[in-house]
């Protein structure tokens, strides 16, 4: 980013390269919509080549990439109307709905899987986005930039403006509560990567 700020274009490119996926991912589990997730992404980097020309390195350029994203996420969710978080108790059908379940009893129904690993693995996937898709955010957004784009705790702490002790606190939460929705599938032998996942929770 030094580079770049001093007229290198070709740093940018680099910077596209290294950040654009993981900025995308990030973006999409938050608004849910593929090519609404591109536009964001695009306007991210949009803010990169305005902001070039001021940037100071006072902390790592991930931290400072994420904020612009985060900030682009909570700007476009103010603007929407009256979506609130998923609660683990509202019934899948609405309130006084045909369908009574809940999104928790869902998650934590432990019906047979005699299926195949296919079928067990995307049966996971799945689960893990709807447990995902519950947690309170500030939980979710420290888990996703903890777990899927790798930031240090650290890092997480000064995109989101609290204490690290804070942020730690949130992933210990959201990982209390997705390991306990997830309990069943620890006895399923996944591939390597998938066991990775599983067991980090």
């Amino acid at each position: 980013m030094g580079l770049y700020a001093e007229g290198v274009t070709e740093a940018f490119e680099v910077l596209l390269k290294r950040h654009e996926r993981g900025i995308y991912n990030f973006i999409l589990r938050s608004v849910y919509d593929r090519a609404k997730a591109e536009d964001l992404t695009q306007e991210v980097f949009y803010r990169v080549i305005k902001g070039a020309p001021n940037y100071k390195p006072t902390a790592r350029f991930t931290t400072w990439l994420y904020t612009i994203a985060r900030n682009i996420c909570i700007d476009r969710s103010r603007r929407q109307s009256g979506r609130g978080e998923v609660s683990l108790d509202k019934p899948l059908g609405g309130v006084g709905g045909e369908d009574e379940r809940t999104i928790g009893s869902t998650l934590s129904d432990g019906h047979a899987r005699a299926g195949n690993v296919a079928m067990v693995r995307q049966d996971f996937q799945r689960r893990l986005q709807e447990a995902l898709d519950a947690l309170p955010h500030d939980q979710r957004e420290v888990f996703l930039m903890r777990e899927v784009n790798g930031l240090k705790f650290r890092e997480i702490a000064d995109v989101v403006g609290v204490p690290e002790n804070t942020v730690k606190s949130r992933m210990r939460y959201a990982l209390e509560t997705l390991r306990g929705y997830l309990e069943e599938f620890r006895t399923y032998s996944f591939d390597e990567d998938e066991q990775r996942e599983v067991g980090s929770l």
